[in-house]
């Protein structure tokens, strides 16, 4: 291969003209560094020694000094927000926003923060339009989860399934909660007086259409839901046969949640020899699956059908394999409430009184659902949380069961 002498001129020029491309960089940084007023270089120490107050105090003195400073104006925005002075946070990002030499990318981003301050602040109808807005922007998917947001807060559904689709097209993921916002349309249709069997009927196919393959549903627990409005607007069309058959596959293939379908599994086999059989049915279920809230649907159940005696064996076995104070508590309540029961259960009215008053307060601490995201406890079973507006994060177990295990 042949040498090219030229090469050894070439080298040294490369090598000057990146020296000299270096130096220039570093006396523009120098010259863009000194031109920063000192309240800036505060600002950032108050914000490194976690003292956001003061930091904003330095600042606002950049801002009044300089005020093209724009990415200054979105962190000081952002402060705003977050120690809560949402009127102060939405007054800069308008200013930004009015600017009529506001680059595209930066009016985006203005429009964005604004949205947010609306939302912390409650004025959901605003934050809705300036979402709405972004939706063909770099921020669309953040815009469509907070859409969501809103339209949840709202019970909106309709608008709220529009947007679930909208974001499952720019993320190509399952979202699992879409099937509960047809489930609370199929919910409120049946609520309607008179019920709405038609409009139910459709939102319960959309829902069973959103779960897909059933043998792989994405969601336990929006299967759940929609058997049970299934079976409720067959009770309500005169069917307790196809009611029975859709909990049933529930009880197969869900027995953890046999407390929840209980209820629901009893009406639809009221009356003679069905009623029996359906007890005897959550009776072997739960001693294969226990729960709090099947212990106490058997137990109800068998004193209403069969009297004090037969629901005082079953929860003495019960609890003998399953010791519960919430089952204690509700076998003690029982007691107190039904005339006869001392004589099935050996203890003195007396005494009932006295060991219900002791274990009812500890007991109805345990005997509560919480949220698996943010702990919020509720007496009733939830899909979502009313704490954290979360889906899903309730599991069909008390309390007391979960400490136990």
């Amino acid at each position: 291969m042949d040498f090219d002498p030229w090469w050894l001129i070439l080298v040294p020029i490369l090598f000057g003209l990146g020296w000299i491309a270096a130096r220039v960089d570093v006396r523009q940084m120098l010259s863009e560094t000194r031109r920063l007023p000192d309240s800036y270089f505060r600002g950032l120490n108050f914000l490194l020694n976690e003292q956001p107050d003061r930091a904003i105090d330095a600042f606002i003195e950049v801002v009044k000094l300089d005020p093209e400073t724009i990415e200054l104006h979105f962190a000081l925005g952002n402060l705003f927000r977050r120690r809560g002075e949402l009127e102060r946070a939405i007054r800069v990002h308008q200013n930004l926003i009015q600017r009529s030499d506001l680059p595209a990318p930066q009016r985006e981003q203005a429009l964005h923060e604004l949205a947010q301050d609306y939302l912390k602040a409650g004025l959901l109808d605003r934050a809705e339009e300036g979402f709405i807005r972004l939706q063909t922007s770099r921020f669309a998917t953040e815009a469509v989860r907070a859409l969501i947001r809103i339209y949840e807060a709202e019970h909106d559904w309709p608008k709220a399934i529009a947007a679930m689709q909208t974001l499952q097209r720019l993320i190509d993921e399952p979202v699992p909660q879409a099937v509960h916002y047809h489930c609370e349309l199929a919910q409120a249709a049946l609520a309607a007086q008179p019920p709405d069997r038609d409009a139910a009927q459709a939102a319960l196919d959309a829902a069973t259409q959103g779960l897909g393959d059933e043998e792989a549903a994405p969601s336990v627990q929006g299967s759940v839901r929609v058997a049970l409005l299934r079976a409720q607007l067959a009770m309500l069309d005169g069917e307790p046969g196809l009611a029975r058959a859709t909990l049933e596959r529930v009880l197969q293939r869900y027995p953890e949640f046999a407390g929840l379908v209980a209820g629901p599994w009893l009406a639809s086999h009221a009356g003679g020899t069905a009623s029996s059989q359906a007890l005897e049915r959550l009776e072997a279920i739960y001693r294969q699956t226990p729960s709090q809230d099947l212990f106490d649907a058997i137990f109800r159940a068998l004193q209403a059908a069969q009297g004090p005696e037969a629901s005082w064996r079953f929860a003495r076995e019960a609890l003998r394999h399953h010791p519960s104070l919430s089952g204690l508590e509700r076998l003690l309540q029982a007691q107190i409430e039904a005339a006869g029961a001392a004589t099935a259960s050996g203890i003195s009215d007396d005494d009932a009184h006295l060991l219900h008053g002791i274990i009812q307060r500890p007991a109805q601490r345990l005997g509560r659902y919480a949220c698996q995201a943010c702990g919020f406890r509720a007496r009733r079973f939830y899909w979502q949380c009313p704490g954290c507006n979360s889906w899903e994060t309730y599991l069909p177990k008390r309390l007391e069961e979960l400490e136990g295990t």
